[in-house]
């Protein structure tokens, strides 16, 4: 029992130990902005799920990522099947202004977390069975059905953040998979062609509005709906260059959601623009690596999950940072492995675990 929990020496070698390194010193740079923040047992906390994590990547090693193609199916539809029983059943509970939560007895969870995932393994496996004939037009509408069905029902409930994580894993797994460009960019435009026809209608709800509308202009609602923008960006802007130091904080006490959504303006305040490099850098090396495996992968099906698991890395990145400084609508996507949370961390893991193993098995091992 105890040599199956063992990883070959062989595996071992392969496992890319700068990435894991790398994602590690987020954590614990994420851990210290939150410990400043909310207090030392918070850091604590966010420290421990970081070695459940790493217990999950451990884990996660140990087989064949090419095995998930077997369960690949059964995985996508039981989500499908949660997602409908969220959106139209009494079991359905909305938090935040989405009907995101499916609660059944004791136990309550997201599925659109999980559909997302399911999404990417579907998207593998049918572009593997495509061979990656993507611009045949029937691959095309093929994959467009399994992408838009979870997205639909996601738009439903209706979860923004999501829609737009969903929606960006496609656009990048499309991008990768070599996709005609006039066809992403057509897809493009009708995007913005369908959000403006149905702007007045009951499918764009009112709060979608304000957070698109408000981030154009945030001083005019700086009272409501965009306080916690007003509030980020003097606390960035507070930190100039390098920052108050760690536990100087004054200004992130007044952004709420600091710990979570908002961590990044306590990186501006305490570390400074010099501090906010320091952790793009991070996040760079991270993603350069992973495209790196992406690229090496020994199948389509490793490839797309990588792609897949990238790009949700890459846009959350980008959305979240960019609505705490006034690019982008404020969401409640949080800043991977930075903000506190230990569902969030653990799911990360979960999923970088996945790539890891991936890039493991670019050549043939033996067990």
């Amino acid at each position: 029992m105890l040599q199956k929990l063992k990883i070959n020496r062989k595996v071992l070698r392969e496992l890319d130990i700068i990435t894991l390194l790398t994602l590690v010193t987020i954590v614990i740079f994420g851990s210290l902005n939150i410990g400043s923040i909310s207090g030392i047992d918070q850091m604590k906390k966010q420290l421990i799920f970081l070695i459940i994590g790493l217990v999950i990547v451990y884990v996660t090693l140990l087989f064949d990522y090419s095995l998930l193609l077997n369960y690949t199916d059964i995985f996508y539809w039981l989500c499908i099947f949660f997602l409908i029983l969220n959106d139209f059943t009494p079991l359905g509970h909305t938090v935040n202004g989405a009907q995101s939560w499916v609660k059944i007895g004791p136990i309550q969870f997201q599925p659109s977390e999980f559909a997302k995932i399911a999404m990417i393994f579907m998207l593998g496996k049918k572009l593997q069975e495509m061979d990656g004939k993507i611009n045949e037009p029937k691959n095309f509408f093929t994959l467009c059905f399994y992408a838009a069905l979870p997205m639909l029902l996601i738009v439903i409930q209706p979860d923004m953040g999501m829609t737009m994580v969903s929606f960006f894993i496609v656009l990048g797994i499309f991008f990768a998979a070599g996709l005609d460009m006039r066809v992403i960019l057509g897809g493009l435009g009708t995007l913005v062609v369908s959000v403006l026809v149905l702007w007045n209608t009951p499918i764009i709800k009112p709060y979608w509005k304000v957070r698109l509308l408000s981030f154009l202009n945030p001083t005019q609602f700086s009272q409501s709906s965009t306080f916690q923008l007003v509030q980020s960006q003097i606390s960035i802007g507070s930190g100039g260059l390098a920052g108050l130091g760690l536990f100087n904080a004054k200004q992130a006490n007044f952004v709420p959601e600091a710990r979570t959504d908002f961590i990044f303006a306590v990186v501006g305040e305490q570390f400074g623009l010099l501090g906010a490099i320091f952790l793009l850098v991070l996040y760079g090396v991270v993603i350069y690596r992973f495209i790196k495996i992406a690229q090496t992968s020994k199948d389509i099906f490793g490839s797309v999950i990588t792609i897949g698991m990238t790009s949700v890395l890459l846009f959350s990145i980008f959305q979240n940072i960019g609505m705490t400084i006034g690019i982008m609508p404020v969401t409640g996507i949080t800043l991977p492995l930075m903000s506190a949370g230990g569902s969030s961390l653990i799911t990360n893991f979960m999923t970088f675990g996945l790539v890891l193993n991936i890039g493991m098995r670019r050549k043939k091992i033996n067990f």
